[in-house]
């Protein structure tokens, strides 16, 4: 009604809750996420025009929260500008890997918070990614999908985030987490089928923001060590060689990266207690990371 007619497309994709693997993705390690009820939905209809004209209906948006451009063609790329939530839109536009992206009308709707830490930005890629599928179909190729909105928060939104997010919110399947090998990218569903089992996902109301955040700090860091350590990751470095290396580091920079080592062990070891039913030793874990990255 938004755009004086009914829609004829619509997609949606997930938010998503990480239940172990905290900074662990953009090291090359092990992450176990599982994707919500709580997503994004596009809904809308192509147009001949050439024209993108978006509207969304959250509040939360920064201003305006409509906004329209010519669809992307060979020398006249789209960029990232005002307002802020268009360019995650506009990113995944722009890296798309069919096409070309004819003019359409959209109109966004989410109920996952914003800010709340379950990625309302990679729900809104890959909702965006599942739209241009149905507008104009690429190769279907799902790990390229996830890349692709990956590239465009990195390249239109300036977040340098891992591959998690953008992993769960396509791959994820009702009932099961996901444990990701974020260095060969793959996959192991993990099932959650146990009717014994509930997972609890509380909102403290903090408000957490990637892009202004300690978030690039920290990667800059791991990455700091990885090299002074002569490896590729921290997913390559043992305990003992950062031991054995820590009179070299800053302390934090040192506990940025016991955190990330000891993390990838334990998120492997987690999926393995998921797998097994072991939920004392789940829970234990699941402690360990939280102490581990105070």
């Amino acid at each position: 009604a938004a755009f004086g007619g009914a829609a004829v497309l619509a997609a949606w994709a997930p938010g998503r809750v990480n239940l172990i693997g905290e900074h662990t993705d953009y090291n090359g390690g092990f992450v176990l996420p599982m994707a919500l009820q709580l997503g994004t939905v596009l809904v809308g209809s192509p147009t001949q025009d050439g024209t993108i004209s978006i509207l969304t209906t959250s509040a939360e948006a920064d201003e305006p929260h409509r906004v329209q451009f010519p669809a992307p063609r060979q020398g006249s790329p789209l960029s990232p500008g005002q307002p802020r939530w268009a360019n995650y839109v506009k990113g995944v536009i722009q890296h798309y890997r069919g096409g070309p992206v004819p003019g359409f009308s959209a109109v966004i709707a989410s109920d996952i918070p914003l800010g709340g830490g379950l990625s309302s930005s990679a729900a809104l890629e890959v909702a965006t990614y599942t739209f241009l599928q149905q507008l104009c179909p690429d190769d279907g190729d799902l790990v390229a999908k996830a890349l692709a909105c990956q590239k465009a928060e990195h390249t239109f939104a300036g977040m340098p985030c891992g591959i998690m997010d953008q992993f769960i919110s396509v791959m994820g399947k009702e009932g099961h987490a996901l444990l990701i090998d974020c260095r060969s990218l793959e996959t192991i569903l993990v099932p959650l089928s146990d009717a014994n089992l509930a997972v609890l996902i509380t909102n403290s109301n903090v408000r957490h923001t990637l892009t202004g955040s300690e978030y690039p700090t920290r990667r800059r860091q791991c990455e700091e060590v990885a090299a002074a350590l002569g490896k590729a990751s921290l997913r390559d470095a043992t305990m003992a060689e950062l031991e054995a290396a820590r009179s070299c580091l800053g302390e934090e920079v040192y506990r940025r990266a016991r955190h990330v080592i000891g993390e990838i062990a334990r998120t492997a070891q987690a999926a393995q207690a998921l797998q097994d039913r072991d939920y004392k030793t789940f829970g234990r874990l699941m402690v360990e990371s939280h102490n581990s990255l105070r």
